[in-house]
């Protein structure tokens, strides 16, 4: 390559972004790091800074801070306040790869700025598209952005489609470890702690998606995910619960071939696989022994004990905003369970009764998504209140 890629990572900090500057630093002289973001871990950030020496540093989620942007100045960074600097950041015209690693709907302004500046954006938050969908599609083939898929599931269907087209797929069958609590007795999982629901057997990833992965939320996100990024109806995305994490997700085509991309539980694969795209680059992940694994195993999801994976169903069915409710309800249960206000049974209950009381009307443009996002915000509040009374 003659000249290295100029990378920004949106929320450097947290488990996807420590990832990518691992498979960065394996490839010195590949890439640049253009700017690296965090909401407000300004010390965790600046030490980012002094291993990878990006141009531009943001804190999306502090206030002006003359000591801060000194102490950064100092590591020949520039430091950027507030949740603009990283719309400023991920649409420059320098920045020619943009990492969307921010969990949750904080993460949608920026990825939007990032698309219509026609960047090639890996996308590792799927509430931008769980959110607004069509927008975000319509929003790339206007700009001539790039989507690559950084969920290990959807990179697996990425790369098991290989340029195959999509009338000759059957169905994508999206795999889920079935978390910490596949096989515990139903009976016992009001009384789940946040620590327990974070424990999760094969990855390693922040406490909200953590807690996704146990209820089955995250794969229900990622259901409406696959529906926009691989253009197919609802009933043709279906889940199997696979333990073992080895195999990330499968493809099954009308002659009855079924293809599968497979790999050891580590975020690095799908991470190295988009930033190298089309080529292969090391990822730094270990080697898959399939002789030592013996077997691989797949069950159905049973509903009773994952009733999230239900309603993100529904709500893709239902269209309109019903998909950016369910996602905002979501966000404010898990909140809830987190902080001790709600319990761990509840989380599907209080999106449930949220998604009956929103309207799911679509709207056009951002702002109708936002408006629909903060609407599901409070009426999902209400509920956890209504929860611990």
């Amino acid at each position: 390559m003659d000249r290295p890629i100029n990378l920004c990572v949106l929320g450097a900090t947290g488990s996807v972004g420590a990832s990518t500057l691992d498979v960065v630093a394996r490839h010195p002289g590949r890439y640049r790091l253009f700017a690296l973001t965090a909401h407000n871990a300004a010390d965790a950030l600046l030490e980012l800074c002094r291993t990878h020496g990006p141009r531009y540093a943001v804190l999306s989620g502090m206030a002006e801070d003359r000591d801060l942007r000194d102490r950064f100045s100092r590591e020949k960074v520039e430091l950027l306040f507030g949740a603009k600097a990283l719309e400023q950041v991920a649409s420059a015209a320098e920045c020619q790869v943009v990492m969307a690693a921010i969990v949750g709907a904080a993460g949608l302004a920026s990825t939007f700025a990032a698309v219509r500046a026609g960047k090639r954006v890996l996308l590792a938050n799927k509430e931008p598209l769980v959110m607004a969908g069509a927008l975000l599609i319509e929003a790339a083939r206007r700009s001539g952005a790039e989507l690559l898929p950084i969920d290990s599931e959807h990179n697996a269907v990425f790369q098991c489609l290989a340029g195959n087209a999509r009338e000759a797929v059957r169905r994508i069958l999206l795999t889920a470890s079935g978390g910490p609590f596949r096989t515990a007795p139903l009976e016992s999982l009001h009384k789940v702690t946040p620590a327990q629901a974070c424990a999760h057997p094969n990855w390693s990833m922040g406490r909200k998606i953590s807690v996704d992965s146990a209820t089955m939320m995250n794969k229900g996100l990622e259901v409406i995910e696959a529906r926009w990024l691989f253009d197919l109806p609802a009933e043709r995305i279906e889940v199997l619960v696979h333990p073992q994490s080895i195999v990330h997700s499968l493809v099954e085509y009308v002659d009855g071939s079924v293809i599968a991309q497979l790999s050891n539980p580590d975020m690095r694969v799908p991470i190295a696989h988009a930033l190298g795209y089309p080529q292969r680059i090391d990822s730094g992940a270990r080697r898959l022994d399939l002789a030592a694994l013996k077997s691989l195993s797949f069950e159905a999801p049973d509903e009773s004990r994952f009733p999230c994976l239900r309603l993100a169903y529904s709500a893709l069915r239902a269209a309109g905003s019903a998909a950016t409710v369910l996602n905002a309800a979501n966000e404010v249960a898990v909140d809830a369970f987190l902080a001790g206000r709600l319990p761990f049974t509840a989380i599907a209950r209080v999106v449930e009764a949220t998604l009956d009381a929103v309207s799911a009307e679509a709207g056009d443009g951002l702002d109708a998504v936002l408006e629909a996002d903060a609407q599901g915000r409070r009426a999902a509040a209400a509920r956890v209140l209504a929860q611990a009374a």
